[in-house]
């Protein structure tokens, strides 16, 4: 059985980053190294990995990704901190 992780990184300048991988310990090394020099990550380095969770069917990953994407700051830091209470209060994030 295969398994995908959904995983929040943050950077050095503070922001997160959410990815899908199914290498996790991979894809973790690829970002601290720069390996994708075009990467969100490539100039916020170091990143650290904040979060992550499992899943055996590559949709429910996927979907699970874009839903976490589109959260403000302080509900992926509600997710981080596992204060899942705080969840459905706390506002999408806002674009300009």
């Amino acid at each position: 059985m295969k398994v995908y992780y959904v995983y929040i990184l943050k950077c050095s300048d503070n922001t997160y980053y959410t990815g899908i991988t199914s290498n996790l310990e991979e894809r973790l090394s690829q970002h601290q190294t720069g390996f994708h020099k075009d990467s969100y990550t490539y100039r916020r380095r170091p990143v650290e990995l904040k979060y992550y969770t499992t899943f055996s069917n590559s949709g429910m990953a996927i979907d699970f990704e874009k839903k976490i994407k589109k959260w403000s700051k302080a509900k992926k830091e509600a997710l981080i901190n596992s204060e899942y209470d705080q969840l459905p209060n706390l506002a999408k994030k806002k674009f300009k």
